[in-house]
């Protein structure tokens, strides 16, 4: 008879529990542990694939949410302080000491000028209240040339202010117009008399977000500060691109330190502004979702677990005999432990696998067709978006596949109770 392996031994001791449960793992006759065992692969195939979706989709609105917010306005805006009442009400001089103090901040990626204005763009059939946004040629166009559907972009570098507009396609649906038509917007202040100005439509652009969508026209500087009544060298504030998204409020923080102790004497009164800081009520509902993740990723592990425990439940008592003949042979209870979660295990590695083959190949569907839609009024977007990255994915499945062997160990524990006297007592 070979010799028993010992506690001392680790390599052996190893090898052998490995070797033992993969044995196992091969023979699995009986019908109610087949059964059992395939219960179990699915339920964590199905947990696995509902925390992949369930990531996917919170990242996907936070990526989603957080580029259409930035490419509509900046990840931190510089303004002055005596216009936060109101729409550009106070001026921002331009200076170039100014700018280049803004530019020498660390993280800073792009700065640019802006003026904006509120009006109504008013045709035979509907008005619609806009805000119009005018910028020069140091604008950035990547995003709405990304997001253009008809059209060309607004000319800004020309020498001659140009009158071309791009507007949203669900604003010129609701209007009834198309690229190359007139339109006719009228501009109230408070104390003058009613302005009207003709443009035409150079494109159109259609980002998904309709809030957004519904309000944005874009134009040259030139026009919105002949608007306002403004100077060349006067601008409703600036826009500062930041490197990364994660990087706006600390960017905002150390501008608005610049412009309170160190900028030049055109920097009085101005403040810099977070995009998280502009628009609290979009990023504090997107923070919520953060709860709902981590909610279906509980009740999933907590489904996965309890169905592993079953089906390790049934191997243990299935192999009492087993159990009892190596408890004779001398193996230790923590070591016929180890045998049954290396079973466990191999379990829950398979339910892993096809659970990201389900997982993944879902998200690929959405990102390929985008079948599923959202009502955009509640949901800011019009269809599900999903984002996939290799360190949360990484994580996850990690993450799963030990919490379910780590919390195993306490039905494992059973094994503890079989004694070897009377489970091999009527053996012959």
């Amino acid at each position: 008879m070979y010799p028993v392996p010992s506690e001392t031994d680790p390599v052996c001791r190893v090898n052998l529990e490995y070797f033992i449960a993969r044995r196992t793992a091969r023979t699995s006759d009986g019908r109610r542990r087949g059964v059992m065992v395939r219960i179990a692969v699915l339920s964590v195939a199905l947990s696995v694939a509902a925390m992949i979706l369930a990531l996917a989709v919170v990242m996907g609105f936070k990526r989603e949410v957080a580029r259409l917010m930035t490419g509509f306005t900046a990840h931190v805006e510089i303004t002055d302080l005596r216009g936060a009442d109101a729409v550009a009400s106070v001026p921002v001089r331009r200076s170039e000491p100014l700018e280049r103090a803004v530019r020498s901040v660390d993280g800073v990626d792009g700065m640019w000028p802006y003026a904006v204005k509120e009006g109504i763009v008013r045709t035979a059939d509907a008005v619609q209240g806009v805000m119009l946004k005018g910028v020069d040629d140091t604008y950035d166009w990547s995003f709405f040339a990304e997001c253009l559907t008809e059209g060309a972009l607004p000319r800004v570098a020309d020498s001659v202010r140009t009158k071309e507009v791009l507007v949203s396609r669900l604003l010129a649906r609701r209007l009834g117009l198309g690229t190359g038509d007139k339109v006719e917007m009228l501009f109230v202040d408070p104390d003058d008399a009613p302005r009207r100005d003709r443009f035409r439509i150079s494109g159109l652009y259609s980002s998904g977000m309709d809030e957004m969508d519904g309000a944005v026209v874009l134009t040259d500087l030139r026009n919105v500060q002949r608007l306002w009544g403004w100077a060349p060298d006067e601008v409703s504030g600036y826009g500062v691109d930041a490197v990364r998204f994660e990087d706006a409020e600390p960017l905002a923080g150390r501008l608005s330190h610049l412009l309170l102790y160190d900028a030049p004497d055109d920097g009085q009164n101005l403040v810099a502004t977070g995009v998280g800081e502009s628009y609290p009520n979009i990023f504090d509902w997107l923070k919520a979702h953060d709860v709902n993740a981590a909610v279906v990723i509980a009740v999933m592990l907590a489904v996965a677990f309890f169905n592993m425990a079953t089906a390790l439940m049934i191997l243990v008592l299935e192999r009492t005999r087993m159990i009892g003949l190596l408890k004779a042979m001398g193996m230790r209870d923590g070591a016929v432990r180890r045998i049954f979660l290396w079973r466990a295990a191999f379990i829950a590695l398979r339910g892993l696998a096809w659970g990201n083959v389900a997982g993944l190949g879902l998200c690929f569907v959405q990102c390929r067709f985008h079948l599923l839609k959202l009502d955009s009024e509640a949901y800011l977007l019009s269809e599900v978006p999903v984002s996939l990255g290799w360190g949360w994915w990484l994580l996850l499945n990690g993450g799963a596949a030990a919490a379910i062997v780590l919390l195993l160990t306490i039905p494992a524990r059973v094994v503890s109770t079989v004694k070897p006297s009377e489970t091999i007592r009527y053996e012959r």
